[in-house]
């Protein structure tokens, strides 16, 4: 027992706040997929990549030996299990740490599919037996929605580093063993799900080419969501400068901007002088501040700006670094070159 008060730490109060947003954005990104699938895609009939699309699958391919009431439990039965069955296989071939962060998604998502699906079985019996996804009548309306909350609910799981488990998990362990790119596994793996819909018996009577259209429209929807919100908060502006004054430049970045700054020699490509270039990582909004200020110091200044998917490092994510400053010495540190000039003499 004294062994495990020593090696345990109690969190601090932004590791527990940080744990609890997180936890309520997973459960908020389950839910908001889930809702997609349960009351968008599913009672259309589309097609679909994932274990959702392996239940509808099923479910089309059961074709009239189920009855109206169990049709629409089929595909929760599949996706729960699926996933278990997906989530065992990934815990023998990851590891704990993978577990910690699937187990939520593989119960999440079936569960509130099942929760939506007994609301919709509720909205049905007020409204002449029409689901939710009927009463609004426009197929393509249906596609979009579904596409665009599904891709969102994924997004916001895979942002905090989540996972929702079912066929997110193949691919991670095709990367393992055999290098595979993850995007291009789970593309073939949804586009696979998706294809077996043509193996239903009497194709075009029972699920018709336009469901197999909608899906894969449906699947890049969602991916174009995920491909743009998944990174937002977390694109950052790369700024490098290259001016004679890069002293006074490096001085306001880190006492006005209240940002880090790398200081990289360099020598010009057509006169080949040597040369000092300032890289700094910059929030969106601070962008205009900098540029006004360097600006007031150097016109003549080069700058360069492009955006950056993610940056990580001690003192980024503050609102501001305090910095300490030294006492600047009237010598500055000599380019490469000339270092090397004076190695070479000694």
């Amino acid at each position: 027992m004294k062994f495990f008060r020593h090696r345990l730490k109690k969190p601090t109060k932004r590791q527990v706040m940080r744990f609890l947003l997180n936890s309520i954005i997973i459960l908020l990104g389950n839910g908001i997929a889930a809702a997609a699938t349960a009351f968008f895609i599913e009672p259309m009939g589309f097609s679909m990549g994932g274990t959702s699309g392996l239940g509808i699958y099923v479910r089309n391919l059961l074709g009239a030996g189920i009855d109206g009431s169990m049709r629409k439990w089929v595909v929760n039965l599949v996706v729960y299990g699926a996933n278990i069955i997906l989530f065992i296989i990934g815990v023998i071939a990851l590891g704990r740490k993978f577990a910690a962060g699937t187990l939520a998604g593989t119960i999440l998502y079936p569960g509130f599919m099942s929760l939506y699906n007994l609301l919709d079985e509720l909205y049905a019996d007020r409204h002449g037996g029409l689901s939710f996804a009927h009463t609004l009548g426009d197929p393509m309306l249906c596609c979009v929605i579904g596409g665009l909350l599904f891709g969102f609910g994924i997004a916001i799981v895979v942002r905090v580093g989540a996972s929702t488990g079912g066929t997110d998990i193949p691919p991670l362990i095709f990367q393992k063993y055999f290098g595979t790119p993850v995007s291009m596994s789970l593309w073939l793996l949804d586009g696979a799900i998706i294809a077996l819909e043509f193996t239903v018996p009497n194709f075009a009577e029972s699920v018709g080419i336009q469901s197999v259209i909608y899906g894969v429209l449906i699947t890049l929807i969602a991916a174009l969501v995920i491909g743009k919100v998944s990174p937002i908060g977390m694109r950052r502006t790369q700024v490098k400068i290259i001016s004679e004054h890069y002293l006074e430049i490096r001085d306001m970045i880190l006492n006005k901007i209240s940002r880090g700054v790398t200081v990289l020699y360099g020598q010009t490509g057509y006169l080949k002088q040597d040369c000092h270039m300032l890289l700094t990582i910059i929030s969106h909004r601070q962008l205009v501040a900098l540029k006004a200020e360097v600006e007031k110091i150097d016109p003549r200044a080069f700058m360069t700006i492009s955006v950056v998917s993610e940056v990580r490092g001690l003192g980024f994510h503050s609102d501001g670094v305090d910095f300490l400053m030294p006492q600047e010495k009237e010598e500055t540190v000599p380019p490469v070159a000339d270092r090397e000039d004076a190695h070479e003499k000694d």
